[in-house]
Order: structure tokens, then C-alpha cells, then sequence
């Protein structure tokens, strides 16, 4: 009987509630590490993350297709938000807004998806979270309606 093979990268792109600056330079190792552990624990490959201040930029590489991806990125946002809660690290309870956005890419785009991902502080100073997620619901022609976007301070 023959086996199912399969690879797909997504982007995976989620805001901290209210769009706050909560995810500390100090704290942003710890919360990336911490992400790449649940994605193992998936079973899946994680390839780039950044965690910004008051965003997040993970790609990862399914080769298992029996998870759902609303309940993969629910574990991440739910366990992530649990960890930084119980370390108390900063006064107040911590959660990510709802929603998310994932993206996919070809194989042969992986190397610059994860050179974005990588050079999100340089890029931020030029550009606001709303103009990049903007963009990226443009570029991948998603329909959406604003009032149903992230929070956007900016």
C-alpha cells in the first residue's frame, strides 16, 4: 500500500491583544524556543521565527497533514500565552488578539520567506505592522473586511 508524502510551508502571523509592546527584547529567545518546542512536539518543522514586540513570524513546513491548522495555531497562541502568564513577565495577563493569518509558499520561495522573517526588526523601522499585513492579504489576494483586521494602533 502506498504511503502519502507531503510538504507545505506556511507563514503563520499573529498580534499580542490590544497591540501592545509586551513581548520584551528579553523575553523574545525564551518565547521563540518556546514555539519551536510546541511545533516539534506537532510533529512539523519549524524554519523562521521572529517574535516582534507586539507580533509574531513563524514558518513552518507540514509533512504531516493529519492537524488541522485552527487548531495548531489555537496550541501555539494558548500555550505561548500560558508560558508567558505563569513567568509573570510583566504585570497583567497576556493573550494574543484573535485570529491569525497563514500564507503558503513553494519550496523555491523558502529562503526568502525566511530571510524576511529574520530581518523583521530592520524591517519594522521602516514599515508599520498594519502596511506589512496589509500587504500580505493583498499580494495573496485574500478578501477581508477591515473591521474584522487586527487591532492597528499605528
Amino acid at each position: 500500500m502506498a504511503n502519502t508524502y507531503s510538504q507545505i510551508y506556511i507563514q503563520f502571523i499573529f498580534a499580542v491583544k490590544g497591540r501592545e509592546s509586551q513581548i520584551l527584547e528579553s523575553h523574545r529567545e525564551r518565547l521563540q524556543q518556546y514555539i519551536s518546542g510546541i511545533v516539534r512536539s506537532k510533529e512539523q518543522k519549524l524554519l523562521s521565527i521572529y517574535a516582534n514586540p507586539d507580533h509574531i513570524h513563524l514558518l513552518v513546513g507540514f509533512n504531516k497533514l493529519d492537524i488541522k491548522i485552527s487548531d495548531f495555531v489555537r496550541d501555539i497562541k494558548s500555550n505561548s500565552s500560558k508560558l508567558i502568564n505563569e513567568e509573570n513577565w510583566f504585570i497583567g495577563k497576556f493573550h494574543w488578539q484573535e485570529g491569525y493569518g497563514a500564507f503558503s509558499y513553494s519550496k523555491s520561495q523558502i529562503d526568502n520567506v525566511v530571510k524576511y522573517i529574520l530581518n523583521q526588526k530592520e524591517h519594522h523601522q521602516k514599515k508599520s505592522f498594519r502596511q506589512e499585513y496589509l500587504e500580505f492579504l493583498k499580494k495573496f489576494e485574500v478578501e477581508f473586511d477591515e473591521k474584522y483586521l487586527f487591532e492597528f494602533y499605528d
